[in-house]
């Protein structure tokens, strides 16, 4: 579960967190940075920024504490295509998001051995995020100690059309029967492929300001993850609200689709 350099008795983690009930991905949708700004007066740009240093913590504390993989829900489809009154503010977002990442947190991308993904109908968004996203990637390749995935411009609806898509064209092209496509070879065409395995699917998804859904983020991934909701805004979230949430993941028993009994058997 821990970092590859790192066994799970090796870790310093804070008290109260067991290292072998450490996820091994945890998930984040990044709720509440408009409010956040709207409540202290300020533009909403200043609360995309603010999310972004609240990012970068999470970030941090994940590498300390052995996550392998972490991915964050930036913008959803329908916010960038559904909601044209407020697409200026949206554009200041996406442009920041990944842009900022990648002028903000290299140094510690290095450091840490921190590979970063995005994920999402790339072709949709601006020219300028495309750019970044892709340099950004590539700076990263070789990095292994943490995945770090954007999903911006991201729909789990979408990713599991453009997966059947792709398994219909090989059908189409004769490289396949329909017979053999079974749920992992539909997992191994969503865009979480650019994880291990192991790691595609989140443990924990977190989702801060109150909002009580998963809002068409990670629908196939996330069937077996356990969920923790926070009236906290993004902007705020930091060291102790995450311990709160890997604590709370850690007294839950996990059964996987299975019951009780059948767990006993």
């Amino acid at each position: 579960m821990a970092d590859k350099d790192l066994l799970p008795e090796a870790l310093v983690l804070p008290i109260g967190l067991r290292p072998e009930l450490m996820p091994r991905h945890v998930a984040f949708v990044l709720d509440g940075n408009r409010r956040w700004a709207q409540a202290r007066g300020l533009t909403t740009l200043e609360g995309y920024e603010a999310g972004v240093q609240a990012l970068k913590k999470i970030v941090e504390l994940s590498c300390t504490w052995g996550i392998r993989a972490i991915t964050v829900f930036t913008m959803s489809v329908e916010n960038f295509f559904g909601r044209p009154e407020m697409m200026r503010e949206i554009n200041f977002g996406l442009e920041l998001i990944v842009p900022g990442i990648r002028d903000q947190m290299v140094d510690m991308l290095a450091r840490e051995r921190i590979r970063l993904h995005v994920i999402g109908d790339l072709s949709r968004m601006p020219p300028s995020l495309q750019d970044a996203a892709r340099e950004v990637e590539e700076m990263t390749r070789n990095n292994s100690r943490l995945h770090f995935t954007i999903a911006a411009c991201y729909s789990g609806k979408w990713d599991i059309a453009q997966a059947c898509r792709e398994l219909a064209t090989k059908v189409q092209d004769k490289l396949l029967m329909p017979e053999d496509i079974d749920e992992a070879m539909l997992a191994s065409h969503l865009s979480t492929n650019v994880l291990e395995p192991e790691l595609a699917c989140p443990d924990l998804v977190i989702r801060t300001s109150g909002e009580l859904r998963l809002s068409n983020f990670l629908l196939w991934q996330s069937a077996y993850s356990e969920l923790y909701f926070t009236n906290t805004l993004w902007p705020d979230f930091g060291e102790d609200e995450y311990l709160e949430a890997l604590k709370d993941f850690q007294s839950r028993e996990r059964r996987f689709g299975k019951s009780k009994s059948s767990q006993a058997e």
